[in-house]
């Protein structure tokens, strides 16, 4: 092999490598993917994991993740874990079990902790009430001191969103907040059961940037049913009009064995492949050319964006909730199914209501399944989590001793041959024709999907 040159495989055009690795395979908010979690961690073994991330080099406060079930209506799009329910009178029994469960995090960490993000994620975070809202946020604050660079953030959905609720958000502390725009089209959203007014958006917009939030990003999705080109267009101008500082634009991600939602349609309604990729080439170039620049994969955001400068700077990272311009270590979640990360090991807590309820009132820590990493998960991860953030990643000698190297070294090959990526013997970087691929480079290193083969019926498709 000559090192560093790229060698592309005639055969194969764009539309063609598209249908050839439009293939099931992971998003790596994580590695290991969930799915192959084998060896999840005591209470003790979390809590210890924890407190050597709080006393590494690295650590200058914590990340708080809190995760809000409810929502009013079922989006038929939807992957997240949520209850559908109207009796806002659930509300309060659940934010008193999350502070019991942060309680328990403080009493058994055994330190002041120092927070330096929180994320309100959903389900509907705004299902809850402004009062309920600062009811749950002045109770995380009990015993917990900031950084001086402190970031809070919050999702929500422009449909059970008041000016009370920004009000009281901003009051807060909270300056990002992120908006569930999926689609503006009249069909598209009938059809995944989250009809909203491009007026609701805008107005929610202008009144979050009155208020003083300084960043909103829009969550739009491509591949969803009956989009077509013109349709998606339209979406796009009326984003590219009301200007958000970020666009997360992300794939739809057809599961309907594991969400039963998604048979509200079929999959002869849906964008395929060569079709679905061509709506997001589409979006692609549409932002690209209104001042807003490609962040890893299926994120944008403008040059003024924190995250672009972290792209810049080198300092972009990825976990559960995304792309991140900073990582920030450890990261614990509160709540029902909620997923901590303190580097060395995963923990996601009970996905049932009433039994992550039971399991914090009788004093547990509510961790249902998690994984500890081994030293080579730990080599593979930060492989995988470099190409997520910086398109590259580069090695040693002593990775040839990773199992199944030759597998991984095969596989990357082959992804050369075909141009997407540039390989030499110690590194790997992903060309511009690769970017539509990066799932799959980053799948020649997972040796767990080496080890298990097909996953059509865990992952999504890569395209």
């Amino acid at each position: 092999m000559q090192e560093g040159r790229v060698q592309f495989n005639h055969m194969l055009n764009y539309d063609e490598l598209v249908i050839k690795y439009n293939v099931s395979g992971p998003r790596y908010t994580s590695y290991p993917s969930s799915p192959f979690w084998i060896q999840s961690p005591t209470q003790e073994e979390w809590i210890q994991s924890l407190n050597q991330a709080f006393i590494s080099d690295q650590s200058q406060g914590a990340a708080l993740y809190i995760h809000i079930p409810f929502c009013q209506s079922l989006c038929s799009y939807c992957g997240c874990h949520k209850r559908i329910t109207r009796k806002h009178e659930v509300s309060k029994p659940y934010l008193e079990t999350l502070l019991l469960e942060w309680q328990l995090y403080q009493s058994q960490l055994n330190r002041k902790i120092v927070l330096k993000e929180i994320h309100l994620g959903g389900g509907t975070p705004t299902f809850l009430s402004p009062d309920e809202l600062r009811f749950l946020v002045e109770g995380l604050m009990t015993n917990t001191t900031l950084t001086d660079d402190y970031e809070f953030s919050v999702e929500a959905d422009p449909r059970v969103t008041s000016e009370d609720h920004l009000k009281t958000l901003f009051q807060l502390g909270f300056k990002r907040l992120s908006l569930g725009v999926q689609d503006f089209d009249p069909k598209v959203q009938k059809a995944i059961h989250r009809v909203q007014s491009e007026r609701q958006i805008e107005a929610l917009t202008e009144l979050a940037r009155q208020i003083g939030f300084t960043s909103v990003n829009y969550d739009l999705i491509y591949g969803l049913p009956f989009q077509t080109t013109g349709s998606m267009e339209r979406t796009i101008e009326s984003v590219l009009r009301l200007r958000p500082d970020r666009i997360a634009f992300y794939s739809y991600a057809h599961v309907p064995w594991i969400k039963p939602a998604q048979r509200r349609f079929t999959e002869a309604d849906l964008p395929h492949s060569v079709k679905k990729r061509e709506l997001y080439e589409l979006g692609r170039k549409a932002f690209e050319s209104n001042q807003y620049r490609e962040i890893g994969m299926d994120h944008f955001s403008l040059e003024t964006d924190s995250l672009w400068k972290a792209t810049q700077e080198g300092s972009l990272h990825r976990n559960f909730m995304g792309y991140l311009h900073r990582q920030v270590s450890p990261l614990m979640g509160l709540g029902v199914s909620s997923i901590g990360d303190s580097w060395v090991s995963f923990a996601q807590n009970e996905k049932q209501l009433e039994v992550y309820e039971k399991r914090v009132r009788q004093g547990e820590l509510p961790i249902a399944r998690g994984h500890l990493l081994s030293p080579e998960d730990e080599v593979l991860r930060r492989h995988i989590l470099n190409l997520m953030t910086q398109m590259k990643t580069s090695w040693d000698a002593s990775f040839q001793s990773i199992s199944n190297f030759r597998d991984i070294f095969s596989a990357l090959e082959a992804l050369q041959e075909d141009g997407i990526i540039e390989l030499t013997s110690s590194s790997c970087r992903v060309t511009q024709r690769g970017v539509p691929f990066l799932r799959n480079v980053c799948m020649a290193f997972d040796v767990y999907l080496i080890k298990k083969g097909s996953q059509a019926n865990v992952f999504s498709k890569t395209i």
